[in-house]
């Protein structure tokens, strides 16, 4: 069965439209309006290997909390969807990914429970135009709507730019990890209760 969904969501805010192919080969299309987020969405989509599609337009002549936040929230969404029972996949994920003098770690468990732990510090404000308090607000929001567990952490890291694209780095590597079918579980839950 193929493993794709396409999630659209309209407010008074934002107009988002997101396609996701859990199976794909990296491939991304992103136009959130935000430059450096298009920038962290394509390395998501090329090393969770997971082909994405972003439209998004969003109310930027306020700020960029909106946009960010709520392309978290479909891309979570298509993932929850993408994902269906979860049947044969790994579950969980981890990543220790470098980026110069940054280093970010990623744990990941789509069990169904959603939590964001967020240990990252950003030494500035902003990464070009972005604020960097925003990560934090995409990371909680794939979470919580892509139902998983988790864990990101900034061991070391001096540039902003770094420590971001280390981040999502190590997510994306995590992710891969986690809805990779499993062999040996064939067809099944990953899970002693039956469901996630």
């Amino acid at each position: 069965m193929a493993r794709t969904a396409t999630i659209a969501r309209k407010t008074a805010e934002t107009d988002i439209t997101v396609t996701l192919d859990l199976d794909g080969s990296g491939r991304a299309q992103v136009a959130t309006g935000i430059g450096f987020l298009d920038h962290m969405l394509t390395a998501l989509a090329r090393h969770s290997m997971i082909d994405l599609t972003v439209t998004a337009k969003g109310d930027l002549h306020v700020d960029f909390h909106h946009t960010t936040e709520d392309v978290g929230i479909v891309i979570g969404q298509a993932l929850a969807k993408a994902l269906g029972d979860k049947r044969g996949i790994a579950r969980f994920g981890h990543a220790l990914v470098p980026m110069d003098e940054a280093l970010a770690e990623a744990a990941i468990d789509l069990s169904g429970r959603p939590y964001l732990a967020f240990a990252v510090d950003f030494p500035r404000a902003k990464v070009g135009e972005m604020d960097t308090e925003l990560f934090e607000e995409f990371f909680r929001a794939i979470a919580t709507n892509g139902l998983m567990n988790l864990h990101l952490l900034a061991r070391s890291g001096r540039n902003v730019h770094h420590i971001a694209e280390a981040c999502f780095k190590a997510t994306a590597r995590a992710l891969r990890m986690a809805i990779a079918p499993d062999a040996r579980i064939g067809s099944t839950i990953p899970s002693t209760k039956g469901s996630l």
